[in-house]
């Protein structure tokens, strides 16, 4: 599959639900913005009031979060996530911090 959505993926280094949730990203052949948040305060604040989690991994398809890996799979799994990912961005949508 070939996504045209905007997808931006907040990670840390060591983190293996991150791995996992860039691992099923590549499968579908998407093509995303990795952002490390490993010495980033500022991020790690503003993805809490953006998504309402703490924890990483947080991804964001077209300005829009969608949870983190266990959120993607279970998109996936219900054949939903194709369908977010084959959406093109909005024109005039918020950039999304980095």
């Amino acid at each position: 599959m070939s996504a045209s959505a905007d997808v931006r993926i907040y990670v840390t280094t060591f983190c293996p639900y991150c791995v996992q949730a860039k691992r099923l990203l590549k499968k579908k052949e998407v093509t995303y913005t990795e952002i490390n948040v490993d010495s980033r305060d500022d991020l790690r604040t503003w993805l809490v009031g953006a998504s309402g989690q703490r924890t990483v991994p947080q991804v964001f398809i077209n300005g829009k979060s969608v949870g983190g890996f266990t959120d993607i799979d279970a998109l996936d799994r219900k054949g939903k996530l194709d369908t977010l990912l084959a959406e093109p961005p909005s024109p005039g949508a918020v950039a999304l911090p980095a």
